[in-house]
């Protein structure tokens, strides 16, 4: 059976499993808690400041953090997410598991870790990645840096038409862009109207369920 793209490239957080609303945004709030640095900042303002600049830029706009600070957070972040699993979003897996029984790849390009991205995927019991590329990598090489689709690239020989880039939020949108590379927005995890006004009027193609996307990469 030919596929649709020879290359499915997701994101991790809110594109694969369920883990802001569960994970991240909990373990911000007890973190900025504990610091005292905790100004009611909310989920939907929380997914917000994700989607653009990115929570780097958050921590040093908003909060006024310099490198220590983030250093801080970022292993207080690894310690806490190391304790926490998040839920696959039902009908991913059947997806990754048809791409890659046809001959297919699936690779990863997101902030988390690589060592909880396999231990998701493990959890979740969906087929292991070909390749991921996460936040362990050198900052200036992390998404949306064009890096990781460009290795993809040529690790398997594959054109910027080959591969599909699959993610909820901007920095991935931009990486695609850089690249040549398709892009789908995915909104299935939340509900917040600035994100998917971008996402709607910016990407291609843009999905609320997962079902939707299954039924575009099955036509």
């Amino acid at each position: 059976m030919s596929l649709k793209y020879k290359c499915l490239v997701f994101d991790h957080d809110d594109t694969v499993v369920n883990s802001t609303a569960t994970i991240h945004y909990p373990c911000f709030v007890e973190y900025m808690k504990k610091r005292g640095k905790y100004d009611g900042m909310t989920l939907e303002k929380y997914l917000i400041k994700n989607f653009e600049p990115g929570f780097i830029e958050m921590f040093r706009q908003d909060y006024g953090m310099d490198d220590d600070d983030i250093i801080d957070e970022t292993n207080y972040w690894i310690e806490y997410v190391n304790d926490h699993i998040p839920e696959a979003y039902p009908g991913i897996k059947e997806i990754m598991e048809k791409q890659k029984n046809n001959g297919g790849l699936v690779c990863v390009v997101s902030h988390s870790m690589p060592v909880n991205i396999l231990r998701d995927y493990i959890y979740n019991g969906l087929p292991e990645p070909d390749l991921i590329f996460g936040w362990d990598l050198p900052k200036d090489l992390v998404k949306p840096a064009p890096y990781s689709l460009n290795e993809i690239m040529r690790t398997y020989g594959l054109d910027a038409s080959d591969l599909l880039m699959i993610d909820d939020l901007k920095p991935g949108f931009d990486m695609a862009m850089n690249c040549g590379v398709e892009f789908a927005g995915v909104g299935w995890s939340y509900d917040v109207p600035y994100i998917e006004k971008f996402m709607r009027a910016n990407c291609g193609l843009y999905f609320k369920k997962v079902s939707a996307l299954a039924e575009y990469l099955n036509g």
